[in-house]
């Protein structure tokens, strides 16, 4: 039987989106729709409230499976190459980032969005709460790409543009850092996360990427990965990304 809200257990818990988060299901931005959608049972309930508390001893299923509480956290960095979804799944059956890291761990979510026709740096983890913050415009972190333009070179004037901010049809963006790295290569540095941001940036001032390549996201880089590698971040990594989402 489908319950808008299952009762609540005896003793206080963690609120069920949170719990979600931690085990690895989701964010818990995201957890709160999947609650929405009645993908989620607490103690045999469908239930539809993802602020409902959740105690140590409560039965949590997600689409059937039971989750058995937080999972490990785990952050990896991955050098996306052209032609791979970054999604966690893709219902036409293309290559996702997934498809590049063993198989059998924890359930992992892409940190923000690669076009499927550009490569570099992404984030893969299950922590739910550092992917929001690693992606919110609001704590800015930086993300630096390099795009390769025509025609070229790129003028003073639209160098300029780029640096003091543009307004794109979905609002004004933020000031880039930008150089030049090369003829046709533009090096842009961006605290904002906008779909496909820094091609419409590029369009704006009049030039078309022909190639666009993530190679920075916060203290991070692609140094040593090969397209398609991928690597484990150690602790000390994780937590240079946690200081800068505080």
């Amino acid at each position: 039987m489908v319950a808008a809200d299952a009762p609540r257990p005896g003793r206080s818990g963690v609120r069920l989106a949170k719990f979600l988060a931690h085990a690895g299901v989701a964010s818990r931005r995201a957890a709160e729709g999947l609650v929405a959608q009645g993908r989620v049972s607490v103690d045999g309930q469908t239930v539809r409230d993802p602020a409902l508390d959740v105690g140590e001893h409560s039965r949590v299923e997600f689409d059937g499976r039971v989750l058995s509480g937080p999972e490990e956290r785990v952050v990896y960095v991955l050098n996306k190459p052209v032609g791979v979804l970054s999604t966690a799944r893709d219902t036409h059956g293309r290559r996702t980032v997934l498809d590049l890291l063993p198989a059998g761990g924890p359930r992992l979510y892409p940190v923000g969005r690669l076009d499927a026709d550009s490569s570099g740096l992404i984030l893969l983890s299950n922590d739910g709460d550092l992917a929001n913050r690693l992606t919110h415009p609001s704590f800015q972190v930086p993300k630096t790409y390099r795009v390769r333009v025509a025609p070229a070179p790129v003028s003073a004037r639209a160098l300029a543009r780029l640096r003091d901010g543009l307004v794109l049809e979905d609002g004004p963006t933020a000031p880039a850092q930008v150089r030049r790295i090369g003829r046709e290569e533009l090096e842009i540095t961006i605290h904002e996360g906008r779909n496909r941001q820094v091609r419409r940036m590029c369009d704006e001032v009049g030039h078309r990427v022909l190639e666009l390549t993530r190679v920075g996201f916060g203290p991070l880089t692609l140094s040593g990965l090969a397209p398609g590698a991928h690597r484990r971040l150690g602790e000390r990594e994780v937590e240079r990304l946690r200081a800068l989402a505080l």
